[in-house]
C-alpha cells in the first residue's frame, strides 16, 4: 500500500524494511518507551476513599509499579500467553508530558505520562509479544511505544 492514512494525516509509504524481533530467551528483558506511558490509578486516597474516578498515576509513584505489571499480565492473557510476569525494576523516568488524545466520543482529553526504561522477567515469548504492544494503557493511542 503506497499511502497509508491516519485521520487527517497520510503517510507515503516509499520502503519497508523487516526488524528482526528479539528473542528475550534468558526471559529478561528490558523495554524503553519512546513516547510517554500513561496508567490509571486507584484514585482512593492514603485512607482507602475513592477521591477521583479519572486519576492518572506516573512512574515513581506509588501505585505505578503495581498497576503496569497488572496491566502486562492482562495483555499477557488476552493475547493466550502466560501471564507469569515480574516488573524488576524500572531503571530511568523521563520528563511528565501530557497529550491531548481523541476518544470514541471525539471529544478526547489530556493524559499526562513520562517515558521510561523498565526490566521485566517473563516467558520468552510472552516479553516478545510485549515489545510489540508497548507498556501501559492507551497504545493504540500512540502512548507506551517501546523502541527497538
Amino acid at each position: 500500500m503506497p499511502v497509508i492514512a491516519w485521520g487527517p494525516t497520510a503517510f507515503i509509504v516509499d520502503k519497508v524494511d523487516l526488524v528482526e524481533q528479539p528473542s528475550f530467551s534468558s526471559g529478561r528483558a528490558v523495554f524503553r518507551t519512546t513516547t510517554p506511558v500513561v496508567m490509571k490509578s486507584s484514585g482512593k486516597d492514603d485512607s482507602g476513599v475513592r477521591t477521583s474516578r479519572q486519576a492518572w498515576c506516573l512512574p515513581g509513584e506509588p501505585e505505578w509499579d503495581v498497576y503496569v505489571e497488572g496491566n502486562l499480565r492482562r495483555k499477557a492473557e488476552s493475547l493466550g500467553l502466560d501471564g507469569e510476569l515480574s516488573l524488576d525494576a524500572v531503571t530511568w523516568i523521563g520528563p511528565k508530558r501530557s497529550f491531548t488524545v481523541s476518544s470514541a466520543n471525539g471529544r478526547g482529553g489530556r493524559k499526562p505520562g513520562a517515558c521510561v526504561e523498565v526490566a521485566v522477567s517473563g516467558p520468552p515469548q510472552t516479553l516478545t509479544a510485549l515489545q510489540s504492544w508497548g507498556l501501559g494503557q492507551a497504545n493504540s493511542a500512540g502512548m507506551g511505544w517501546i523502541g527497538l
